[in-house]
């Protein structure tokens, strides 16, 4: 099923053109953090832009991936991966440069992912859990081929599935009372996006387990 309105078809275009190029930004701080080759920092933005998107496409039946289709998701990537190669000395904290362009990527794909999942009909729940997924592989990819503890699993990491979850349900609760456009689109990105930077400034952590103290 391809979607069905043109408009639709535009912004969820620009939106994940968007979402490459930051997470294809932070892929190749992450490698050149890691002192990797110009070779290793390309693979490294590439693999942190698509492989969420890649994975949501096969899951839904888009296939093959717009990733392997579409030429923009081929040359976003490697143009940020040079940008970051030579401009990476203007970013005074690498990591702190990371993180950032790591939130905006989380809000651009969750919701591209939230509302592409939607137009090949699925339900608001799964198409919500897709969204996650979407904003959530390509950085999963990048810290494991990176020999880092993911962001989504590591216990000192501020919250960064919320926000997603947050932001997806709005946007699936939104759709189900027929709000839609590209206001809406924005605003929920913009959501994410916040949530994931305040939660960072404030270091505010999901709760894990209770453990009972041994004397």
């Amino acid at each position: 099923m391809a979607l069905s309105i043109p408009f639709e078809q535009g912004l969820l275009l620009a939106f994940e053109l968007m979402g490459i190029f930051v997470f294809a930004v932070s892929g190749a701080l992450m490698a050149i953090r890691k002192d990797f080759d110009i070779v290793g920092i390309v693979l490294l933005a590439g693999i942190t832009a698509l492989g969420g998107g890649v994975a949501r496409d096969v899951m839904i039946g888009a296939t093959p991936p717009v990733a392997f289709t579409h030429l923009g998701y081929f040359l976003v990537p490697v143009g940020a991966a040079v940008i970051a190669f030579f401009a990476h000395p203007a970013f005074e904290r690498l990591t702190t440069a990371i993180l950032v362009f790591d939130a905006a990527g989380l809000g651009l794909f969750c919701v591209t992912g939230t509302l592409k999942s939607l137009a090949y009909g699925l339900d608001p729940l799964p198409a919500a859990a897709l969204g996650v997924l979407t904003g959530v592989g390509g950085g999963l990819l990048r810290d494991v081929i990176a020999r880092e503890v993911p962001a989504l699993v590591r216990p000192d990491t501020e919250l960064y599935a919320v926000p997603a979850v947050a932001g997806v349900l709005a946007v699936v609760a939104l759709r189900q009372l027929d709000y839609s456009g590209p206001w809406i689109a924005a605003g929920a990105v913009a959501f994410i996006f916040a949530f994931r930077l305040i939660a960072m400034a404030r270091h505010w952590r999901a709760p894990r387990a209770w453990r009972r103290r041994r004397d």
